[in-house]
């Protein structure tokens, strides 16, 4: 039997006190109180109730060694993004590389794939498909439903996906911005249970008083934190702490799940309160196999060194030492990954003239980029005509691209506001939820070197500076790499930089681009058919 001691942190019956945790077989066995001092805290571990591990362009593995660290046990993942690029195949590959990671991966199912009938992606996944996953995989619910014309009008195909969701007991998760009145309740009284899409206190409010649990989400783009943070004090038993989508080197510099806790103690918010959400509040909604520390509980905890800083000395997951803050991980062999079949890229390289765009009218229709935000808002500028207008640095208008990666299509040309680029251009095929390539630029030249980079290595991102181009490949679906998640964090680090050196101000400008081709966000994205209004759900030009 093993015996770990220190200051027992329990949530549930909302006391600290001195004693010893005995484990065996993974279970706690008992919890014995004692008069001794300790200088650690045990606590159960932090989950984060969606994110989508794709994102972080690391594999199960390796996402896990980042944020264990940060004192997370469990994690429930979504895995669209690379369902996007190989449907079913891309789920199961996700979650056989679960099997290697040091953290409790719990699977919901991708239930838009595509996000709506105006995207093209690699693959989908229909009712039929949702049926034989639940058949021969254990999930935790259905993932965000992002279709919500689909759940207000009963699109057949979307209400069976919830149907059978519901036959084996599982929660639907919600994806529904801006969402609010009677629509709002047609969509939660369909059976969707949660949102993380909120931005302002009263959306969340509003969700919540109508039986939603809501999602604060703290990414590496998009922070709601600081607008929803009364709802920890507010409605401790009905919200969780999420990421929904970060970058490597944003988890090791500023923390998972850990980092809105600390936010949260910070802010005065009660102890109890912000670890119920950070810890216990996933386990009851999602019915997962994760501890609580509490005897026959199985030993999933973590170890801090205090309760302000929340520095993790070593974490525990079935009762074996997952991590210690003393200990390197060991070397793992994801890099001898063969990722050939792991792809679909069926773009010709473009020429200059693909990508000119004549501009003719007296006003210019812009997206704005709103910082730490993944909406953006419709912006106008008053404008010469131009043969092919390329950018204007001073208004910061800049083309964005738009090119199907699964067929041979024609680039889709508009402008932005708020990238904030004064030279060069970047480009990518990560880009929510489809993953076709997406890139802005000031200069036709510079767009063409970086979306052709792309098109090259048949996937990753990339920056181009007067001929000088740094690519990070992404040799996984074009979002994911085989790589380790420090090296990755460095090379990612190393180009950021250098997007601050061209101009670029955003805290995290490719993931703010990742979002800018997701339509079913408001207001206005680029897609198939060029620019998408959502408050019109459909293409400005039809």
């Amino acid at each position: 039997m093993t015996r770990i001691e220190g200051n027992i942190v329990d949530v549930v019956n909302r006391k600290i006190y001195p004693g010893v945790i005995n484990v065996e077989g993974g279970i706690i066995q008992s919890i014995e109180e004692n008069s001794n001092i300790y200088d650690s805290f045990i606590s159960p571990g932090f989950i984060d109730a969606h994110v989508h591990i794709e994102s972080s362009m690391l594999l199960p593995e390796e996402f896990s060694k980042i944020v264990i660290q940060k004192g997370t046990v469990s994690v429930i993942t979504d895995p669209h993004e690379i369902a996007n690029v190989l449907g079913r195949q891309g789920i199961e590959f996700m979650i056989e590389h679960s099997k290697n990671s040091l953290l409790k991966i719990f699977f919901t199912i991708p239930s838009c794939v595509p996000s709506s009938s105006f995207d093209a992606t690699g693959a989908q996944i229909t009712s039929s498909d949702v049926e034989g996953l639940l058949k021969d995989h254990s999930f935790v619910g259905l993932s965000e439903m992002m279709n919500v014309p689909g759940v207000i009008f009963d699109d057949p195909e979307v209400i069976r996906k919830i149907r059978l969701a519901q036959e084996y007991h599982l929660p639907v998760d919600g994806h529904a911005p801006a969402l609010r009145g009677d629509h709002l309740k047609k969509y939660i009284s369909a059976g969707i249970t949660t949102d993380h899409e909120c931005t302002t206190i009263e959306e969340a409010k509003e969700k919540i008083q109508y039986g939603m649990k809501v999602l604060i989400r703290e990414g590496s783009a998009a922070r709601n934190y600081e607008a929803l943070k009364e709802l920890i004090a507010l409605y401790p038993n009905d919200v969780m702490f999420c990421t929904d989508d970060s970058h490597p080197d944003n988890l090791l510099e500023f923390g998972h799940i850990d980092k809105i806790v600390r936010r949260a103690i910070s802010d005065g918010y009660d102890l109890f309160d912000v670890l119920k959400i950070a810890c216990l509040n996933p386990i009851e909604h999602y019915q997962l196999k994760v501890g609580s520390l509490q005897v026959g509980n199985a030993a999933d905890f973590v170890i801090f060194r205090d309760l302000k800083s929340f520095e993790v000395l070593s974490v525990y997951v079935n009762g074996k030492e997952n991590f210690n803050i003393q200990s390197p991980f060991p070397e793992s062999n994801t890099e001898n990954l063969i990722c050939e079949n792991l792809n679909c890229f069926h773009h010709d390289m473009i020429t200059a003239s693909q990508i000119q765009k004549k501009v003719n009218e007296k006003e210019l229709v812009c997206m704005k980029v709103l910082p730490n935000e993944l909406i953006t808002e419709k912006i106008v500028f008053p404008i010469s005509s131009y043969e092919n207008f390329q950018s204007d640095t001073k208004k910061d208008i800049l083309k964005i691209i738009y090119i199907n990666r699964y067929e041979n299509k024609q680039p889709q040309i508009a402008f932005i506001h708020g990238m904030g680029l004064k030279r060069g251009a970047m480009a990518s095929s990560i880009s929510h939820d489809s993953h076709n390539i997406i890139a802005v630029g000031t200069n036709d030249s510079d767009l063409l070197d970086a979306v052709n980079t792309i098109i090259l290595q048949k996937g990753g991102i990339c920056i181009a500076d007067k001929g000088e181009k740094e690519i990070l490949p992404l040799p996984i679906g074009g979002i994911m790499t085989n790589k380790g998640g420090i090296e990755i964090a460095e090379q990612w680090k190393k180009i950021q930089n250098r997007l601050k050196q061209m101009g670029c101000p955003l805290e995290s400008p490719f993931m703010t681009l990742s979002f800018m081709a997701l339509i079913v966000i408001p207001e206005l994205k680029i897609g198939e058919r060029g620019l998408f209004e959502f408050s019109r759900f459909n293409f400005i030009s039809e």
